[in-house]
């Protein structure tokens, strides 16, 4: 099977997941009046990587915030698998479950199958993280085929708090075609 990857600069597609809180929600519309939206995909509950790496990006939350960035992370999990993994987490920003085959391959995302039912239970992505501007464009594109693959959060943080100063005039990149 083949998938077309997102490209930057392109208008992020209409996905609507279910967070949490039952709540439908478009993933590129901010929730919180929010100019810009970043989007983590992660694998599920099964992955430790994902559960570290959420808590993790929890505490970068202050930070993006300050930027007018929004923060929705969201997995193929089942709305049970979710709830028992938030016991692992300590998150202040949304989750959302049950992203579909379809949703996938539209986001260009790499699918696994699980190795055994003991660890999941349903085709999973694997992770990716879009960073969408003001206008709907995807400003950042991140894609991984495993999970040891995701940006320095650090590093991220950081580089948006560059790309996104009015100073720095700072362009989507990786546009260029022929």
């Amino acid at each position: 099977m083949s998938t077309s990857k997102l490209t930057p600069g392109s208008v992020f597609p209409s996905i609507t997941v279910v967070d949490e809180h039952h709540t439908r929600r478009e993933l590129a519309s901010s929730n919180n009046q929010k100019a810009w939206t970043m989007i983590v995909i992660y694998r599920g509950k099964h992955c430790p990587i994902c559960t570290k790496y959420l808590n993790k990006l929890a505490g970068f939350k202050a930070r993006l915030d300050s930027m007018n960035i929004d923060l929705i992370a969201v997995s193929a999990d089942s709305q049970e698998q979710l709830e028992a993994h938030q016991q692992d987490l300590a998150l202040n920003y949304p989750l959302a479950f049950g992203l579909t085959l379809e949703q996938m391959q539209t986001l260009g995302l790499y699918i696994s199958t699980p190795r055994s039912e003991q660890e999941t239970d349903h085709l999973f992505a694997e992770p990716a993280l879009f960073i969408v501007n003001d206008e709907g464009k995807l400003h950042v594109v991140d894609i991984a085929n495993n999970p040891m693959v995701r940006p320095d959060l650090e590093q991220l943080v950081s580089g948006l708090e560059f790309l996104k100063n009015p100073d720095n005039n700072y362009p989507i990149r990786g546009t260029f075609t022929e």
